[in-house]
C-alpha cells in the first residue's frame, strides 16, 4: 500500500503514511475545562462522576486532567504526567504531556485544560449532617448504670472499627453518640454496620445481644425501610474481675464468645466455662479495686506480705513464675487474703 499524499509505500493510516498521519494532527485532546468537585464537609474530591477519594488538592487536580484525556484510534498511551499552574484559588490550568505508541512509532503530544473547583456535599456528609441513620446500637449495663470506663472503651472500639472499615466503604460511618440514662447510644449508618459491632461487643465482653426492627417508611423503589435497634447489656462482671463461682474466687483471665477463662486463687487452677454458666458468676472485686500489699519476703511458692489493714504478715501462695515487686494486688475473701495473678 503506498500513502495517497506522499506517495510513500508501506502501512497506512486512512490511506496516508505514519508521517503524513501525524503531520498537524492532534494526537490527545482535553475538553475546555474539567469540573473538580470539592466536599465542604469532608474535602474529598470528585470528578466525572467518579468515587470520591481522599487526595491533596494538587494532585487532585492533575488526576481530574488525566481523568479527562482522549487519544485518536490507534494510538496507544504508555505514559502520562500533569503540571498544574494556579489561576485563582479556584481556577488551575493544567497542561498534559504523554508519550505513546502509533503504527510502531513512539509518538509525545500535550494538550491542556481549565479544571475548576467546585464546592459540594458528598452523600456521605450530607446524610451525616442531616442525622441519617439506619440503626442504634445500644449499650447499657447489668446493672444500674453502666461504668464511665467501660462506656468510653465501648465507645473507643467501635469508633476505631468504623475508621477502619470506612476506608474500605465509603458508606460506613457513625452518625452520634448519645450519653442516655444508664449506658450510651450510637447511631450508625446501616442495619448490618450495627449487627456487626453489636456482636463484636457481645463477643468481646461476653454480653447479652438482642435486637428489634421498626418500619419507618419505604425506600425510593418502593421497599419497606426498617430502623433496627441492637442492644449490647454489658454482664455484671468484666475481664480481670475477681469473681465467684461455686463458692470459690476466681480472676476472669478471658471472655471469648463461647466460654470464659477462670483462674482459682490459691492454687491458681485454669478452667473454662460456657457462656450460659457465666450467668452465674458474682464480682466480688472489680478490676482496679484490688489492694496493695508490700512484699517482706519470698520463696518458691509463696510470699510474705504486709496485711494492709492491721499490718501483721501473711504467706501468700504465688505461682512459680509470677514476678514479684515491692508490693503485689491483693484480695480478701473471707479473712483470707490471695494474690492476684
Amino acid at each position: 500500500m503506498f500513502c495517497v499524499k506522499c506517495g510513500n509505500e508501506g502501512e497506512t493510516f486512512d490511506g496516508l503514511c505514519i508521517s503524513c498521519f501525524l503531520n498537524g494532527k492532534e494526537l490527545i485532546a482535553l475538553p475546555h475545562h474539567v469540573d473538580l468537585e470539592r466536599c465542604a464537609s469532608c474535602e474529598e474530591f470528585r470528578s466525572g462522576g467518579s468515587q470520591w477519594s481522599k487526595k491533596e488538592q494538587h494532585r487532585a487536580i492533575e488526576d481530574a486532567a488525566l481523568d479527562a484525556l482522549t487519544a485518536i484510534s490507534g494510538l496507544h498511551i504508555m505514559s502520562a504526567g500533569a503540571l498544574a499552574v494556579t489561576q485563582d484559588p479556584r481556577n488551575f490550568l493544567v497542561k498534559v504531556d504523554a508519550q505513546g505508541e502509533l503504527g510502531g512509532r513512539i509518538v509525545t503530544a500535550e494538550a491542556e485544560t481549565l479544571v475548576r473547583i467546585k464546592n459540594n456535599v458528598c452523600q456521605k456528609c450530607s446524610r451525616q449532617l442531616g442525622n441519617y441513620y439506619e440503626s442504634t446500637l445500644q449499650v447499657r449495663s447489668g446493672t444500674k448504670e453502666l461504668p464511665t470506663d467501660l462506656r468510653d472503651e465501648a465507645v473507643r472500639h467501635v469508633r476505631n472499627r468504623i475508621e477502619s472499615m470506612s476506608s474500605l466503604n465509603r458508606q460506613i460511618f457513625l452518625t452520634k453518640v448519645e450519653e442516655v440514662p444508664g449506658g450510651v447510644d450510637m447511631l450508625l449508618s446501616s442495619n448490618s454496620l450495627g449487627k456487626a459491632l453489636a456482636k463484636e461487643l457481645s463477643d468481646h465482653y461476653g454480653a447479652e445481644m438482642k435486637e428489634s426492627s421498626k418500619l419507618v417508611g419505604k425506600t425510593e423503589d418502593g421497599a419497606d425501610m426498617y430502623r433496627t435497634t441492637f442492644l449490647v447489656r454489658m454482664p455484671e462482671y468484666h475481664l480481670n474481675d475477681i469473681v465467684m463461682y461455686e463458692g470459690r474466687a476466681y480472676k476472669l483471665a478471658g471472655i471469648s464468645k463461647d466460654n470464659g477463662k477462670l483462674v482459682r486463687l490459691g492454687d491458681f487452677h485454669t478452667m473454662s466455662i460456657r457462656r450460659t454458666q457465666m450467668s452465674s458468676l458474682r464480682v466480688h472485686t472489680a478490676y482496679g479495686e484490688f489492694r496493695k500489699a508490700t512484699v517482706v519476703s519470698r520463696s518458691k511458692e509463696e510470699i510474705q506480705v504486709l496485711h494492709p489493714v492491721n499490718y501483721s504478715t501473711v504467706d501468700i501462695k504465688i505461682p512459680e513464675d509470677a514476678e514479684i515487686g515491692e508490693s503485689v494486688d491483693i484480695v480478701d475473701v473471707d479473712d483470707t487474703l490471695f494474690f492476684v495473678p
